[in-house]
């Protein structure tokens, strides 16, 4: 077997575990976000709730990232297509109203002083998602530099956001789970926002063709 064969082959291996980890990513923020939903609306924990509305959007561009893998497995070269830049305008539209839907209920749940039933449900499901993202970062990152593909990495490093954001819920569910304060849940949210324009400026910005400010530098 040459040495050209036996690269080629490794380089088949890792794009399959590419593929792997994007429709695994998938799934798993399907199943995050219907159950964030779901008791985020049952328990009126609006941090959760955000937090599952994020998942969703972030299937959309889950579906982008699956879409790149497979173009990139063809030509690593190549440009985004068209389909992968119309995921990344509709992602970041999506943000975006996620971001001013957020605002909105905050600010009102904060004027009525409004408390969730309980946020034990959110310091369960950010716990599982912390897990998970980080292991699926360290996956993606070696995959990344192993096809020595910046696409890969810069994907991988925009994930860390996602942990970033469950570290919010995580910290606004445990502090109103312990003290009750009600205004913690709306603070969550808000933190959730900024997270939220931030994913969205970068979504455009990559549609665009413009470096992105996750993007990992090798």
């Amino acid at each position: 077997m040459t040495t050209i064969t036996a690269k080629k082959m490794d380089a088949n291996r890792y794009y399959t575990y590419a593929l792997w980890l994007a429709f695994f990513t998938i799934f798993y923020n399907i199943v995050e976000g219907l159950v964030s939903i779901y008791f985020g609306a049952q328990d009126e924990a609006l941090t959760l709730f955000g937090f599952g509305v994020d998942s969703f959007i972030e299937v959309m561009s889950g579906i982008g990232i699956l879409a790149m893998v497979l173009r990139i497995r063809q030509n690593p070269q190549s440009e985004r297509s068209h389909f992968e830049r119309t995921a990344l305008r509709v992602t970041g539209l999506s943000f975006y109203l996620l971001t001013a839907g957020l605002l909105a209920s905050a600010v009102f749940n904060i004027i009525t002083r409004h408390k969730p039933e309980t946020t034990l449900v959110g310091v369960i499901i950010s716990s599982i998602s912390i897990a998970f993202m980080w292991a699926l970062v360290a996956l993606k990152r070696k995959v990344g530099r192993a096809l020595d593909s910046a696409p890969i990495l810069a994907d991988a490093q925009c994930s860390l956001v996602c942990i970033y954001m469950s570290f919010v819920l995580l910290a606004a569910s445990l502090i109103y789970q312990l003290t009750g304060i009600g205004f913690v849940d709306s603070i969550g949210a808000l933190g959730l926002t900024f997270f939220s324009v931030k994913e969205g400026r970068e979504s455009f910005e990559k549609a665009r063709g413009m470096d992105c400010e996750c993007e990992e530098e090798k």
